[in-house]
């Protein structure tokens, strides 16, 4: 894992530190969003809150994670793919927040589907988030 990490970092053109090493690795230990404090609590004492923001601001707009909004206005961070870059991130996918063990998921194979706006309108973003059962706890109940 470290190699594909280090290699991600590379491709991005961002230098390899300790910091961006340990903070990507929560996302590939992970197979859902994360909060900023999922990634504080997965880094422990090591890295202060401001280099974690900073990290995850700068992950961000090289098109490494891309944002989640939450209903109750927080922010959630996923593992973009592959096709995200700097500056344009290729995420209009669904996302999915389980109503039993709370988690956010990427659906990446559930498409936004497109928004006719009316006249005068412009968007700039879509988000669609979906919530239910996932299929984790789907299994175990």
């Amino acid at each position: 894992m470290e190699q594909k990490i280090i290699d991600l970092l590379k491709r991005s053109s961002l230098s390899i530190t300790d910091s961006r090493k340990k903070i990507l690795e929560s996302f590939f230990q992970e197979n859902s969003a994360l909060a900023h404090a999922d990634i504080e609590d997965y880094v422990g004492e090591d890295f202060d809150r401001v280099t974690i923001y900073r990290t995850l601001q700068t992950f961000v707009d090289k098109g490494i994670i891309h944002t989640i909004p939450t209903p109750d206005n927080a922010v959630l961070y996923a593992l973009c793919k592959d096709s995200c870059s700097a500056g344009h991130h290729h995420d209009n996918h669904v996302h999915f927040i389980c109503d039993n063990c709370n988690k956010t998921f990427c659906l990446e194979h559930v498409v936004v589907p497109t928004v006719h706006m009316p006249v005068g309108f412009a968007a700039s973003q879509i988000d669609m988030v979906v919530s239910g059962i996932c299929n984790y706890c789907n299994a175990t109940t």
